[in-house]
């Protein structure tokens, strides 16, 4: 699933093309989940935006366009005289460009909604703070994963400590903190090399154009390039590139979870 650095990447891509055009019409596929995207007919694009894992189309109707892309979503402009049964939402632009929406699993989701009204999509009404915000401190993520005694890879993932991290940039962030990913309870040292690692690897993973595995590919249709640089993230059995113990792969409240052993002990 794109994960903030996928996400921040298309975003980055999107603004100069989109920003200001008119959307004049707009097709969607029946199910709920797509189905609103005909709401956005009529409206003219204004600023790109991203919070968390979710793309932000600012309309000049104070409504908002919200694209969640789930686990195989992809925006795209049409190619002319190309049909394709994938194709969950279609907005005709005024520059006669067609964008695309792209989902083979469907498991992504489009909302407009009055804009700032999320209530719809709790999983967006909920997130905490953006990890490159001040708002997110040490002070800030010790006291949020305190409030659970849920795992902290679970609490992660939930979005609720800090926005836009997923399997791939927990799973590295865990291991260079040396934070184990079970760990019901964090130090406030933990939880200030936690906060480091985050920013870490989201932003190591932006500069690199996120990561591509098997189906995240970017605005233009490219791969990212930060696969290359993942540490921990599906290297189980490889050797950990601080102590060169085998990488240990567990599963963890049903998610796949690389860790070492010896680096990140509870």
């Amino acid at each position: 699933m794109p994960e903030l650095p996928e996400v921040e990447t298309i975003r980055r891509q999107l603004a100069p093309r989109l920003a200001g055009r008119l959307i004049l019409d707009a097709r969607a596929h029946e199910s709920a989940k797509f189905a609103s995207a005909v709401a956005a007919r009529g409206a003219r694009i204004g600023e790109v935006q991203r919070r968390g894992k979710y793309l932000l189309f600012a309309l000049d109707n104070d409504h908002e366009l919200i694209v969640h892309l789930g686990m195989t979503g992809m925006l795209r402009i049409a190619e002319p005289g190309v049909t394709d049964q994938y194709v969950r939402a279609a907005w005709d632009l005024d520059d006669g460009a067609v964008l695309e929406y792209r989902d083979v699993r469907r498991f992504g989701r489009i909302a407009v909604v009055p804009r700032g009204s999320y209530a719809s999509l709790p999983t967006l009404a909920a997130q905490g703070p953006e990890p490159f915000d001040d708002a997110f401190t040490p002070q800030q993520l010790w006291t949020a994963l305190g409030t659970s005694t849920a795992r902290v890879k679970t609490q992660l993932l939930s979005q609720r400590p800090v926005a836009g991290v997923g399997n791939i940039y927990a799973d590295e962030a865990l291991w260079r903190s040396r934070v184990h990913p079970a760990s019901r309870h964090v130090t406030k040292p933990q939880a200030a090399r936690l906060h480091e690692a985050v920013r870490h690897v989201l932003a190591q993973g932006i500069d690199n154009g996120g990561t591509t595995l098997r189906d995240y590919r970017n605005f233009e249709g490219g791969r990212g390039e930060n696969q290359f640089a993942l540490a921990c993230y599906g290297r189980g059995d490889e050797p950990c590139l601080r102590c060169a113990t085998p990488l240990r792969r567990t599963v963890i409240d049903a998610r796949g979870t690389t860790f070492c052993g010896t680096c990140q002990r509870r």
